[in-house]
């Protein structure tokens, strides 16, 4: 096979998995701050017990997502390596930001998060849990603002040396806010509060179904659909403007989005279809005029088609246009089904509805999807391109690495992550069924806390 694809399929895989688990460890990290701020303002054990119990959850998702992250830094020096040369001034520095920011901050409070509890006061173990949480967030923002400058580079420029071209910072701060870092930001933070959300939500339906934990399932299943609607919600929003910052600055990217080949005015969105790339044309219903206000807030102005882009330079339409639409899908269903939830939950009659219960339960699923789709569409929208309008993706591979060792390692990786997988799987089942931890309370249902603060 053909070096440049085992490479790509070598990444792709590696970060697929990974990227199951830092959303987990984001979005479960607000859920904590909010179950711990809950138990200090109310002093209700049960936002105790949730806090415990969800922490145990976090600690394992964290670990397995450090633990799948390492390899990929490999593959940018065995498999990329000009790659990385051309564009080590700027991930060197927001990685380097990433963990003075990121993992200091994590690491520096992590311990007091997982073993303080009953050691350190309320309010101390409350700012560890803030500390931790903001840290995963800070590992978030810097891997964003490098991916987005290979989106929409800014701040820099291009030198010449021995090794060939290299970009080189000239101004950080445009970097860091290049023209699409901040809302790719926002976007991506929105799929990792679902992940979180709907991760809780998922397992208090599943208890509310078993009879199990009732009181403990009941007040979870409030605060993570409250958190899920208003994520799910921002993350409509943010999907717009994400969306407008695509046609302004990768509008082939757009086009391919939407399976559109002729610069229109008036431009319809397509609901769901199949492009024929041969005849370059999309097959499926639309809405009229829908895609230029969406694109420009005004439904007579046209949007760029594809057919304003090089053939060579076109990415692959139809996959794109697939994953695109398979997450707007996806996203719309998450607004739906957290509305319906939490609907049902205020007027009372959630409990009684078994079907939706196990809706619920099914629900985790939704965001990790979605994330996944929304991922492969910006990533395989960008192509040809590694670094937007600068370098190509055949350009950045490494020259000495043969397709026979791409391919051992790609099988061998493959197997590692899967036994990860059912690691995972098998301790997070084990947490769940296990339950809530009883000892965190006392006989009269007060919480087991030590009296300073």
């Amino acid at each position: 096979m053909d070096v440049l694809i085992l490479s790509r399929l070598q990444f792709a895989a590696t970060i697929s998995f990974h990227y199951i688990y830092p959303p987990l460890s984001i979005g479960l990290g607000v859920m904590l701050v909010i179950f711990e701020a809950l138990w200090l303002k109310t002093q209700n054990p049960l936002y105790h017990q949730l806090a415990r119990f969800w922490t145990k959850v976090f600690a394992l998702t964290f670990a397995i997502g450090v633990a799948t992250g390492i390899v990929m830094e490999f593959e940018f020096g065995t498999n990329w390596a000009t790659y990385s040369r051309y564009v080590g001034d700027v991930f060197g520095s927001a990685l380097a930001a990433e963990g003075i920011f990121a993992f200091f901050l994590e690491s520096g409070f992590l311990a007091i998060l997982l073993f303080g509890w009953n050691k350190v006061g309320r309010k101390l173990h409350f700012f560890a849990t803030c500390m931790v949480c903001l840290g995963a967030h800070f590992s978030a923002i810097w891997i964003v603002v490098a991916n987005s400058w290979m989106q929409t580079p800014a701040g820099y420029h291009i030198v010449q040396n021995a090794s060939g071209p290299r970009a080189e910072i000239t101004d950080f701060w445009a970097m860091v806010f290049n023209p699409s870092s901040m809302d790719r930001l926002l976007h991506t933070l929105c799929g990792c509060w679902q992940a979180g959300a709907f991760l809780v939500v998922s397992v208090s339906a599943w208890y509310l179904l078993k009879e199990r934990h009732v009181n403990f399932a009941r007040t979870a299943l409030k605060a993570g659909l409250t958190f899920g609607l208003a994520t799910s919600l921002l993350q409509l929003i943010s999907g717009h403007t994400s969306a407008q910052g695509v046609a302004k600055n990768q509008p082939a990217k757009l086009a391919a989005f939407e399976g559109l080949y002729e610069t229109t005015a008036h431009a319809p969105l397509t609901l769901f279809g199949w492009v024929d790339e041969q005849n370059e044309k999309v097959i499926g219903p639309a809405i009229p005029g829908m895609l230029s206000f969406l694109a420009h807030n005004d439904a007579s102005k046209p949007v760029t088609g594809l057919r304003e882009t090089p053939p060579e330079n076109r990415p692959p339409v139809n996959w794109t246009f697939q994953f695109y639409h398979g997450m707007v899908a996806i996203g719309f269903g998450l607004i739906l089904l957290a509305g319906l939830g939490f609907l049902y939950f205020w007027e009372g009659s959630l409990f009684e509805k078994r079907w939706m219960l196990w809706l619920l339960v099914f629900s985790v699923l939704g965001p990790q999807l979605a994330n996944q789709l929304g991922w492969f569409a910006a990533e395989v929208g960008r192509q040809p391109w590694i670094v937007y309008g600068l370098m190509r993706t055949s350009e950045g591979l490494s020259a000495v690495v043969k397709a026979e060792a791409v391919l051992g390692s790609l099988i061998l990786f493959t197997l590692i992550y899967l036994l990860l997988f059912a690691v995972f799987v098998y301790l997070l089942n084990d947490k769940i069924q296990h339950g809530p931890d009883s000892a965190d309370l006392t006989p009269t249902g007060k919480l087991a806390w030590p009296t300073k603060n």
